[in-house]
């Protein structure tokens, strides 16, 4: 496939830089499927609670859980912009513990939380507080964005298209499958936020 095909991750590879202290392409990605672990999980026990599921609020879902996705990293990367002059030296420490404190997080609440299902309405007074409530992560690692250099923007938007696909294929994957990809989907998103986190000390500390 040429290159010519994908301007915008053409764009995102651009813009988020190749040095030390931003992360390349893949590991941004990577970052992005991990925060969109909740929102899936979340919008797969919709499809489940819905009943009867339509094209329509499969969309609403994607859009509400993309929208906040994207929206809770710029706030949080505004946030760490008033800071970073002050704590440039242990940057890497911060991002460190809370990548590392938000995958073990999610990692626990996939074996501690009940398989209660939400909502099955797809209404604003439904899904703002299960998308406020699914991003709240994601506000901390805008922080950390702002820590490492790393482009607003192209971040964001690879973060929000892909929670919004995400979340839309999760409320079909519940409606057809129930919930056995809930807490593994949690897992496997917080196991990749702490890899991440380690992954960014030791490359600052040259282990690698």
């Amino acid at each position: 496939m040429k290159p010519e095909l994908f301007p915008f991750l053409r764009t995102v590879l651009r813009c988020t830089g190749k040095g030390t202290e931003s992360m390349t392409f893949w590991e941004l990605l990577i970052t992005a499927f991990s925060l969109s672990a909740d929102a899936f999980a979340a919008a797969v026990c919709k499809g489940l609670a819905a009943g009867k599921l339509t094209g329509k609020q499969s969309l609403t879902a994607g859009l509400w859980f993309g929208s906040f996705q994207a929206l809770m990293p710029a706030l949080g990367y505004l946030l760490g912009l008033r800071f970073t002059g002050y704590i440039a030296a242990i940057d890497h420490w911060i991002a460190f513990i809370l990548l590392g404190t938000i995958g073990t997080n999610m990692i626990r609440e996939s074996f501690a939380r009940e398989d209660d299902l939400p909502d099955g309405s797809f209404r604003p007074k439904a899904m703002l507080p299960l998308a406020v409530a699914t991003s709240i992560d994601a506000l901390a690692v805008g922080v950390t964005f702002a820590f490492l250099g790393v482009r607003l923007l192209p971040s964001v938007s690879l973060i929000g298209l892909l929670t919004f696909l995400i979340s839309a294929a999760g409320t079909w994957l519940g409606h057809l499958s129930g919930v056995r990809f809930r807490k593994p989907a949690e897992r496997t998103g917080g196991l990749l936020l702490i890899l991440m986190g380690s992954k960014i000390l030791l490359s600052h500390l040259g282990v690698f």
